[in-house]
């Protein structure tokens, strides 16, 4: 048993049921109170609590359930914050490649970091006062701009030669993306079972 009680120290089927339960209830709490405040703890319940905390309720779980869902808005989110010059650069150079999603994404013009930043908090937001389906696409588009500027900024340094700089960069750009294009793919899933009441 762990000594410091965490879910790790739990049954494994508790601790399945306390991510959903928790999912679900942070979910509806925003949305039946209408409150502005609340709505802002709620987004940010990962600075409070951290990723460390939520990862071990959320992030094993199906990538395509609510807490699966909410774990990869806040990891989202996390990464815009922690990189938001990098955000904008992966998102700026995928404009030219996905227009519509670019459109639904709904990123101000020029996509700079201020305006990524604001993104990620809207999304979230939207979990909470919008329609969560929504929330859902707008995430899954913002994956697929950016997938598609790693993949283009990836081909970039091939052609430019800064692999002769760093040989990895490339390949891991490459293999982010198609992680994010997965993550958009999830996302955007999430939005249809959440529109079918089959998102749990």
């Amino acid at each position: 048993m762990d000594s410091r009680g965490g879910p790790e120290s739990l049954d494994p089927a508790r601790v399945t049921e306390v991510a959903h339960e928790t999912a679900a209830v942070i979910v509806r709490t925003g949305r039946a109170a209408h409150d502005p405040e609340l709505t802002s703890r709620l987004v940010a319940l990962v600075d409070d609590l951290g990723l460390s905390t939520l990862a071990e309720l959320w992030a094993d779980r199906p990538a395509r359930s609510l807490p699966g869902a909410l774990w990869r808005l806040y990891v989202l989110r996390e990464w815009v914050r922690r990189d938001p010059v990098g955000a904008s650069a992966d998102y700026a150079a995928g404009i030219r490649f996905a227009d519509v999603p670019h459109v639904v994404a709904g990123v101000a013009d020029p996509p700079g970091p201020a305006e990524i930043q604001v993104l990620a908090d809207a999304i979230l937001t939207g979990v909470f006062e919008g329609d969560l389906a929504i929330a859902l696409q707008r995430a899954a588009s913002f994956c697929r701009v950016v997938a598609a500027g790693r993949a283009q900024r990836a081909n970039d340094a091939d052609a430019d030669g800064l692999q002769a700089i760093d040989p990895h960069w490339g390949s891991t750009h490459t293999r982010r993306a198609a992680s994010l294009l997965t993550t958009g793919d999830d996302l955007e899933a999430c939005a249809r079972l959440w529109g079918q009441d089959d998102l749990l």
